[in-house]
This record gives C-alpha cells, sequence and structure tokens, in this order.
C-alpha cells in the first residue's frame, strides 16, 4: 500500500466528513412554530364559495372594501363561515383578481350550530357570532310546523343567541293557533303580510316580487338594528323576500312546490348583508332553506338557562338528569308541583319538555306530534 493511502486509512473521522444529500422535499427543518401576523387585518366573511372567501375589511369606514380571500394550509381542518372574523395578509387592496390570504379565525361570541340528524355526533357550523336568530316560518302554504319552531329554538337557547319568531303570509291565514304553543315562552314575534296598496316592494333578480307591509318590515328592523341576525326558515315562507325588503338586495326568491306543498331552494349558500339605513354593525345572514335540523350537540342545562324560573328546581334532580318527559324522578315535577315557579309553571314546564325533545326521530321537524300548524 502506498505512503498515501496508508495516510487516508489512519485519518480519524468525524461528522464534517458525513455528506447528507437534499431532501427532495426540502432541506428546511419542520417546525410546529407559525408566524403570528401581528400586521394582520382583521375581516368579516360575508360568503363562502368554492374555496374562496370574500370579506369585508374597514368595516364602516371611508376606506370599506370586498377583499376575496383563500384559507391558509394550516386552517384547511378548520370550517370557515359567514359571520367569522379573520385575519387577512397580502393583497388587501379588493382589487381586480386580488387574493388575500386567511391565515386566521378571530374568537368566536357565538356559533350556531347543527347536525345532520340527532345521532350524527359530527357538528355543522351554520354561522358565526351572531346576535339574533330570526326563524322565519309561514302561516300557510308551505304549513308551518311547531317542530321545526322548537328545533330552532333550542339551537339558539343552545347557542346563547337570541330568539325571534317572523311569521309571514298572514294574509292568507290567522296564525293565532300556531302564537298559542309560545306564549308562556319570552319569545318576540312579528307578523308579515303583504299589502298589495301601500307594502314596501321586494324585487329579487328573478323577477318576482311581492309588496311587504309597512309595519312587520319596520318593526323587523327595529329589532335588527345595530345586531348580527341570522334568518332561519324552510324555502318558500318568504325569508328571502324579507332580506330583499330590508336590505335592498335582489336575492332570488322561489315559490312553493304544488305537488309536495314545501318550498323550492332558492339560496344556495349563507350571505351576511348589510341593512339599509340601519346603525354600524347591523348585518343580515341570509341562509339556504333548510330541511333538517339535527340537535345531537345539544346539552340540556344549556337549555335551561332560557327557563331561569325552572332552573333552581333542577338542584332536585340526581346527576344526569335529561328533565324530559322520560326522566324518572326529576326534580321539575315537585318544584313545580308547589308553586314554586309560579302560576305559569306547568305551562313553562310544558314547553321546556317538547323543546328538550323536540321533534325526535325527524330532524326535519315533522314530530308526530307537531305536523300542522298548532296541532300537537
Amino acid at each position: 500500500m502506498t505512503e498515501a493511502g496508508n495516510r487516508r486509512g489512519s485519518r480519524s473521522w468525524d461528522e464534517s466528513d458525513v455528506r447528507i444529500r437534499p431532501n427532495k422535499k426540502g432541506t428546511r427543518p419542520r417546525t410546529k412554530n407559525r408566524p403570528a401576523y401581528e400586521d394582520a387585518v382583521t375581516g368579516r366573511v360575508v360568503t363562502v364559495d368554492r374555496g374562496r372567501y370574500t370579506t369585508v375589511v374597514d368595516e364602516d369606514t371611508s376606506d370599506e372594501r370586498i377583499v376575496v380571500a383563500a384559507r391558509a394550509r394550516e386552517l384547511r381542518r378548520n370550517a370557515v363561515v359567514a359571520g367569522d372574523l379573520v385575519a387577512l395578509v397580502g393583497d388587501l387592496s379588493g382589487g381586480p383578481d386580488s387574493l388575500a390570504r386567511l391565515v386566521r379565525i378571530e374568537e368566536r361570541r357565538t356559533v350556531l350550530r347543527r347536525s345532520a340528524d340527532d345521532t350524527d355526533p359530527v357538528e355543522r357550523v351554520v354561522v358565526a357570532n351572531a346576535d339574533q336568530l330570526v326563524i322565519v316560518v309561514a302561516a300557510a302554504n308551505p304549513e308551518p310546523r311547531t317542530g321545526f319552531i322548537d328545533r330552532a329554538l333550542v339551537a339558539a337557547y343552545d347557542a346563547g343567541i337570541e330568539p325571534l319568531l317572523c311569521i309571514t303570509k298572514a294574509d292568507l291565514r290567522d296564525p293565532a293557533a300556531l302564537l298559542a304553543n309560545y306564549e308562556h315562552l319570552d319569545l318576540r314575534v312579528i307578523i308579515s303580510r303583504t299589502d298589495e296598496g301601500v307594502g314596501i316592494e321586494a324585487t329579487s333578480d328573478d323577477g318576482e316580487s311581492a309588496r311587504l307591509s309597512h309595519g312587520a318590515v319596520d318593526a323587523l328592523r327595529d329589532e335588527l338594528d345595530g345586531q348580527v341576525s341570522v334568518l332561519l326558515g324552510h324555502s318558500g315562507v318568504g325569508k328571502s323576500t324579507m332580506v330583499n325588503a330590508l336590505t335592498g338586495s335582489t336575492r332570488a326568491t322561489g315559490g312553493v312546490n304544488a305537488v309536495t306543498g314545501r318550498g323550492r331552494h332558492t339560496s344556495s349558500s349563507a350571505v351576511a348583508l348589510k341593512a339599509a339605513d340601519a346603525a354600524p354593525g347591523t348585518w343580515i345572514i341570509d341562509t339556504p332553506g333548510i330541511r333538517s335540523f339535527g340537535l345531537a350537540h345539544v346539552d340540556a342545562d344549556r337549555i335551561l338557562k332560557a327557563f331561569p324560573d325552572l332552573e333552581p328546581g333542577t338542584e332536585r334532580c340526581e346527576r344526569g338528569c335529561r328533565h324530559d318527559d322520560n326522566a324518572v324522578d326529576c326534580g321539575l315535577d315537585s318544584f313545580v308541583a308547589e308553586g314554586l315557579a309560579g302560576d305559569s309553571g306547568p305551562v313553562r314546564l310544558g314547553s321546556l319538555r317538547r323543546l328538550l325533545t323536540a321533534g325526535i326521530g325527524d330532524p326535519r321537524g315533522n314530530a308526530h306530534d307537531a305536523k300542522e300548524l298548532g296541532q300537537q
């Protein structure tokens, strides 16, 4: 062996002699540390369409503008919905073909949720940061379902959102029998009817129009002023017509199928709209017509928060009591029987239990005891 070979063989090796082949996926080490995006701008999501998020930036200022954003890769498992406040970076000019990057979902004040049915453990977020839920039903055509109203009330109470019941088409049928089911709830009610003479005209982009009575539209506008409100209802009840009257928009409106008696879907996605001539921060979120409203995620104790006169009676219940009609030795029975919930205690307890068992077995709200107007 040559002298040069001996020198190489006697050399001591260390880490610097090891060659690392470049990783074909990149040599940069992975890290869980993410940028803080402290310079991000806050926007409000007004609608979502095929991976593009339309937001409003610099709301209620002279520089207010629409910015379209794409969701950052690390948020791909997080649902972004209408009403969300989000952090945006990148191109925030709002110009044609501009695209910002949505990098964070800010903490939500409230979340309106539903599941596909009563056995589905997967929650679906409907809207975020709403202050109140406007439950829209028609007095007739399509027929109102108390099961759906009950379910919507449960979802509102569970989310900590104030409910409001809006009954449309009252000129077709007196809604008194329907309202009798809710007279013992602290529920605000607005009744709307068409007024072909001097009503407010609401026109849609498909050419359909209707005139709504001034009184109902003005009353609802007062209730929504300064709030973020979400309108929820079956297709064909006049929800989008009411939205058009309140905002001046031209959302598509639909009729009722003469064969099934059900409304046709017109709104395909939730959209937040600013109310016309309203205080800053007034937003109306129009949702697609909903035919099923599962409540698998609901906690009975959260529903009780809407019944402060009954809530003390739960201290008599055993742990895990559901307080519904099937509950054994529920403390609410003796609490009400002793008159501790006042004269209206029995009917209030009945209302609570109807909500707790709302539409069991049929998330469309067609409970066996609540199919038609005023029937239980």
